[in-house]
């Protein structure tokens, strides 16, 4: 199999199971699928981020498709760079699988402003505040070096600006509002995507 097929297979099966098994679960306990759609009014930061959210993850399935198709070619890499792909891509699956069912029925995509979900600090939230969009940048980045090209390059980016909006301009002021003191102290002990880095240094981290 062609790293590019291999790549494919790889974040297919991602997509499924973070977003589609998710939500099928989502809606079997809860009866809502998680699906809260894109926040705040067109044109705002927050439905900015958002967009930019969905075109990464169309970006990553792009990327293994037109390298197939002969569309692009990828960039000279080390012979590691597609072992070394695949390792990353499983890891990140691991690890958003693992922060999905620490969130349990708080799971969410988007935020609605009238909806109050539990602070989740367990499992992978004492090591940081935000372990599923770290897991995902994992997966987007594992799949850069399994077909470094230039799209695959383009939808890390993207997801990366997309991440880095949804949390500063959405997430956390809606913690903020929704669970005070509480959220501010946790955010004080726990990094934001990496441990020990990102954490609140005021009693207001905007």
């Amino acid at each position: 199999m062609s790293p590019a097929a291999l790549a494919l297979c790889l974040y297919a099966g991602y997509l499924v199971a973070a977003f589609g098994v998710r939500a099928w679960l989502m809606y079997r306990r809860t009866g809502s699928t998680g699906y809260r759609g894109l926040s705040g009014p067109v044109g705002s930061a927050g439905w900015w981020g958002g967009v930019g959210f969905i075109a990464a993850l169309l970006l990553g399935l792009a990327a293994p498709i037109l390298q197939m198709l002969g569309v692009i070619d990828p960039a000279p890499m080390p012979t590691a760079a597609p072992a070394l792909g695949v390792g990353v891509m499983l890891l990140g699956t691991a690890l958003s699988l693992l922060a999905q069912t620490a969130m349990g029925r708080n799971w969410r995509v988007g935020v609605r402003d009238d909806e109050t979900t539990d602070l989740v600090r367990a499992g992978l939230f004492g090591f940081v505040r935000n372990p599923f969009f770290t897991a995902l940048m994992l997966t987007a980045i594992g799949l850069a070096l399994l077909v470094p090209n230039p799209i695959a390059v383009a939808a890390v980016l993207a997801l990366t600006v997309a991440i880095e909006v949804q949390v500063r301009v959405v997430e956390e002021p809606y913690l903020l509002a929704t669970h005070g003191a509480s959220y501010r102290e946790y955010g004080a002990r726990v990094g934001r995507f990496v441990p020990g880095i990102g954490r609140f240094h005021s009693p207001d981290p905007r």
